[in-house]
C-alpha cells in the first residue's frame, strides 16, 4: 500500500496515498500553509517536494493558480509537424500536471477535509473512491476533479437526442461533445433481414455512461446488450438506465468487449487517439496502438446477423494530427473481412475547436467525426 510520511509539530506521521494516475508517494513532503510564497511553492514542486496544505482551502485554490501561471510563462517549444506537435503537447501537459499534483491535502477518515473554509466533499469523495476507511492524501488537482465530477452527476448532461439528462459518474467520460450522439441517433437503422424477422437486437461497446445505449432504446431497438472493461462505467450505465426506465430493454455486462451472440446493428465510439493514456481518467480518449478500435473490426463479423450493420463512430483527429492515416483505417476495414455502406460526417462544436490558443487548433479546427456504417462481405 502507497503511504507519505511527513513531520508536523516535530510529530512523524504518515497517511495513506490515493492517485488515480498512479503517481507514485512523494519521498519528500513538508506542511505549508497561507504564508507560503507562490514562487517558494512553485520552486519546491519543481524541485519534487510535495506540499501538504494546512492554510485555507481558498487560499489553496489561488496557490494551485499561481503556480499555473509560472509554468506558463515558458511556452512550450514549437514543432515542426503535427505528430510532434501532439507530442510536445503531451509531455507539456503531463509536466503541468506533475507539478501542480504536488500541492497535497488530507482526507480525514471519514473523507472530511479539515481545512478553513473548505467544502463537505465527502460524499463526492464516496462516489469516486467507494467508502472511507482510514487517512488519505491526494492532489489538490484530484480532489478539484472529483468535486466537479460530482457536480456534473447531480446535475446531469442534457442530450437532447433522448429528451432526458445522463449522469456521469467519476472516472467515465461524459458526452458533453454531443456530435457522436446525434450521429447514432439519425442515422438508418439497419432492417433485420427476412428470413429473420423478429425483435431487433444491438450492441453498444464500450458503452461508457450508457447513452448510446440509452439513444438506442430510444428509437425503438428492442433489446441491447451494452458492454464497458471499468467497472466504474458499468455501475454509471446501469445507474442511467435505470433512471430512463430502460432496464427492461438493456442489459449492462463486462468486461468483454463483445457479449456472446449476434445483433442486427453493432455500435462502437472508441477511443480517437492511438496513444498511452497516463491515468484511468483518460481510458475514454487516449487507447494504445488504438487496440479497441482493432479488436472491434477483427470480432464486428462474426457478432453480426445476417443484413447487419457496424457502427463506427471515429474522429479523424488522430489522421490529422498524424497518428493513424486513412489509408489504415480502411485496410484495417478490409482485412477484417468488411465493407463500407455508408458514412455520415459532423463538424465538432466543442469549445476547444475555436479556441486559437490551443497547441493542436489547426487539427481541432479542421476535425471531422464519422459514423461509419460497416457490413460483412
Amino acid at each position: 500500500m502507497s503511504t507519505i510520511h511527513w513531520t508536523e509539530t516535530n510529530t512523524p506521521r504518515s497517511a495513506h496515498w490515493h492517485s488515480e494516475s498512479a503517481t507514485p508517494p512523494p519521498r519528500r513532503v513538508i506542511s505549508a500553509d497561507d504564508y507560503l510564497k507562490a514562487d517558494t511553492a512553485y520552486r519546491l514542486a519543481c524541485e519534487g517536494t510535495a506540499l501538504l496544505w494546512r492554510g485555507d482551502f481558498h487560499n489553496a485554490r489561488q496557490l494551485l493558480q499561481a503556480m499555473s501561471r509560472r509554468i506558463d510563462r515558458k511556452p512550450p517549444r514549437q514543432a515542426d509537424n503535427p505528430a510532434e506537435s501532439f507530442h510536445l503537447h503531451r509531455r507539456s501537459r503531463s509536466h503541468r500536471a506533475r507539478v501542480l499534483g504536488r500541492l497535497v491535502v488530507l482526507l480525514e477518515d471519514d473523507y472530511c477535509l479539515n481545512l478553513r473554509r473548505a467544502p463537505d466533499v465527502r460524499q463526492a469523495c464516496t462516489e469516486a473512491y467507494g467508502p472511507p476507511s482510514e487517512p488519505t492524501a491526494v492532489s489538490l488537482t484530484e480532489l478539484l476533479g472529483v468535486i466537479g465530477a460530482h457536480q456534473w452527476r447531480t446535475k446531469g448532461v442534457d442530450v437532447p437526442a433522448l429528451g432526458a439528462r445522463i449522469h456521469p459518474h467519476y472516472g467515465v467520460f461524459s458526452p458533453t461533445r454531443g456530435e457522436y450522439v446525434d450521429l447514432v441517433a439519425h442515422a438508418p437503422l439497419p432492417a433485420p433481414a427476412e428470413h429473420r424477422a423478429g425483435p431487433r437486437t444491438a450492441f453498444d461497446l464500450g458503452t461508457g455512461t450508457g447513452v448510446l445505449a440509452a439513444v438506442l432504446a430510444h428509437r425503438g431497438v428492442d433489446h441491447i446488450v451494452a458492454t464497458d472493461i471499468s467497472a466504474r462505467a458499468l455501475a454509471c450505465a446501469r445507474a442511467n438506465v435505470r433512471r430512463l426506465n430502460f432496464s427492461g430493454r438493456i442489459d449492462i455486462v463486462g468486461p468483454d468487449l463483445f457479449p456472446d451472440g449476434r445483433a442486427n446493428l453493432v455500435v462502437c465510439n472508441p477511443p480517437w487517439i492511438p496513444a498511452r493514456p497516463t491515468s484511468a481518467l483518460e481510458q475514454g480518449v487516449y487507447d494504445p496502438g488504438g487496440a479497441m478500435l482493432r479488436d472491434f473490426l477483427a470480432g464486428l463479423a462474426t457478432h453480426l446477423e445476417p443484413g447487419g450493420e457496424g457502427w463506427l463512430i471515429l474522429s479523424d483527429l488522430a489522421e490529422r494530427l498524424g497518428l493513424r492515416t486513412r489509408g489504415e483505417l480502411l485496410a484495417g476495414i478490409e482485412a477484417a473481412g468488411l465493407r463500407v455502406v455508408d458514412r455520415t460526417d459532423t463538424e465538432p462544436r466543442h469549445p476547444r475547436a475555436r479556441d486559437t490558443a490551443d497547441p493542436l487548433h489547426t487539427a481541432r479546427a479542421a476535425e471531422v467525426t464519422s459514423l461509419w456504417r460497416l457490413a460483412g462481405d
